[in-house]
């Protein structure tokens, strides 16, 4: 009954994920998911733990982590943070950096986990609207009052924002924190990381649970200036000290370390993405131009919503949002290429109303 809730868990509007339907003879398309496992490395680093170590705590400070993230990402181990996902690192943010006194700002269509937690965390907030092609109106966001939260590229959009468009958002914000959630960099052309040398405010968000094939493990990390991983350390550690579990500490750093592997499937999704959104087009879909592991997609003729239904009937599994502005809109996350091809098949029995 409400009436023993208290007034934080009240005023939540959880965030709603993607499907997730118990049967293995389902195409699954719709949560952005890796199609391919990860490195064999991780699951050799796992194994050798569970054999050696789980009777004792995880490091608190994940420092082996971290210092492994600090090299790839070509910064130092005290800007980085780890932790149970990206999307527990975007909490520690949201209580950490931001203030219930002051409004930030995010698109109105990005990640539908923002206004969560601005909502639970009590910040207030203002919704940005994007131009009619989906861009960014990257003045919008100058001087905010309370600083600002943008994914870049952008969900589900699929669309990347320009260093130098994200560099002058953070330049007119010198007072106030900007973070930029870079969930899917790794299919884009380049990542922000190299200016948070520069600007002390930037705090950049990243996850292993799509370029690197680890949704299933939850590991995420941050990298800022040192005084800001200490605000989420801070709020992480009045939680919990073992976000991190040691399997889940092996297993990230061993993906993170196999560069050839990493290389290799996210070239493939590359290819595969290209080659899907060629086969859409020749079906009369619009597509917007995509930096991730989807796209986002969009027909003259069908409803969007009667074809993500139509699918799911045939076992085919996409995204479709009922969100102001993208009603007309499906994402479709890349799978492997013979995934791919009968989602296809699926998709042209439906168009023709088999």
């Amino acid at each position: 009954m409400m009436k023993y809730w208290s007034e934080a868990a009240k005023r939540c509007t959880p965030y709603v994920p993607g499907e997730q339907l118990n049967d293995p003879t389902i195409i699954k398309l719709n949560t952005n998911e890796n199609p391919y496992p990860p490195s064999p490395n991780v699951q050799s680093a796992i194994k050798k733990e569970m054999e050696q170590a789980l009777h004792l705590y995880p490091s608190p400070t994940v420092d082996s982590l971290r210092e492994a993230i600090a090299k790839q990402e070509g910064t130092t181990k005290e800007s980085v943070f780890v932790g149970n996902g990206s999307d527990e690192v975007l909490a520690f943010a949201f209580m950490g950096l931001f203030s219930p006194f002051r409004t930030i700002r995010f698109p109105t269509i990005t990640y539908s986990f923002y206004p969560v937690y601005a909502n639970l965390f009590q910040i207030p907030y203002e919704k940005v609207p994007l131009m009619n092609d989906f861009t960014l109106d990257e003045t919008a966001f100058f001087h905010s009052e309370g600083g600002a939260i943008l994914p870049n590229p952008n969900a589900p959009t699929s669309i990347f924002t320009s260093l130098d468009l994200m560099e002058n958002i953070v330049k007119h914000n010198p007072d106030n924190v900007v973070i930029i959630d870079e969930a899917y960099v790794d299919f884009a052309p380049e990542t922000a990381v190299a200016l948070t040398h520069k600007y002390e405010q930037l705090l950049i968000v990243k996850t292993f649970s799509k370029s690197r094939s680890l949704a299933g493990l939850r590991v995420g990390y941050a990298i800022g200036h040192p005084h800001l991983i200490e605000a989420l350390t801070r709020i992480k550690d009045s939680f919990n000290s073992y976000t991190i579990d040691r399997l889940a500490i092996v297993g990230a750093k061993a993906a993170i370390e196999d560069t050839a592997y990493f290389k290799q499937t996210t070239r493939h999704i590359l290819q595969t993405r290209e080659w899907t959104r060629e086969q859409l087009e020749e079906r009369g879909f619009s597509v917007l131009p995509s930096a991730t592991n989807f796209l986002f997609v969009h027909h003259p003729v069908y409803e969007a919503e009667k074809l993500y239904q139509q699918l799911k009937e045939k076992k085919v599994l996409i995204r479709y949002f009922r969100n102001q502005g993208i009603t007309d809109y499906m994402r479709i996350t890349i799978g492997t290429d013979e995934m791919m091809r009968k989602f296809l098949l699926v998709l042209d029995q439906v168009m023709e109303g088999e």
